[in-house]
């Protein structure tokens, strides 16, 4: 019985040791604010952002692992001005049915310390797909403004729109869609 003891009280200082070990971050929604484009009739690129994200990250370092798990708010599309911005949301990302899109990674890819990519399932008009983000200028620190410690850096993924069933003014308007998300996410 004692043995046992022992075993259970070092197996739960192991277990304590290995969550101590992964850190928590909330994304601050008032730094994430997804930007996406898209070719207008082979004229322009055109490009829309929308004003509600949230989030969380978790990091281990020393394991090199982590996760993302991200929600974009498809209801707070802005394109710059109403009657545009009702054409796209009511003609592309239909916000009624689909309130949100997602992206929950599977797997973090690390060089060195930095965080420089994730695989991962990105959902958009209820259909779910993989999707590998890249992640450039990763770092952590402390913001100097109000001293919070934090990880950041800006995420970026192209997809084909029609993969998830948009499939609105296609050809006309490009297939291929560029996201944007600047994130910065506070440790918890």
């Amino acid at each position: 019985m004692k043995h046992s003891l022992i075993a259970l009280s070092l197996s739960a200082v192991m277990v304590s040791s290995a969550y101590a070990a992964t850190d928590s971050y909330t994304i601050d929604p008032h730094h994430a604010f997804p930007i996406f484009e898209v070719s207008h009739l082979g004229f322009s690129t055109q490009r829309g952002r929308f004003d509600e994200t949230s989030g969380k990250v978790t990091l281990d370092f020393a394991a090199k692992t982590g996760s993302v798990a991200l929600t974009i708010n498809t209801k707070s599309l802005d394109m710059g001005f109403p009657l545009w911005n009702e054409h796209v949301s009511d003609g592309f990302f239909h916000p009624e049915k689909f309130p949100t899109m997602t992206y929950k990674s599977t797997k973090l890819i690390f060089e060195g310390d930095k965080v420089v990519a994730a695989d991962g399932d990105f959902t958009l008009l209820g259909v779910t797909k993989p999707l590998r983000v890249t992640v450039t200028g990763f770092h952590c620190g402390v913001n100097p403004m109000n001293k919070k410690s934090l990880c950041a850096g800006d995420v970026s993924a192209t997809f084909k729109r029609s993969d998830y069933g948009m499939m609105t003014y296609l050809p006309a308007i490009g297939d291929d869609i560029k996201i944007n998300v600047p994130i910065e996410a506070y440790k918890d």
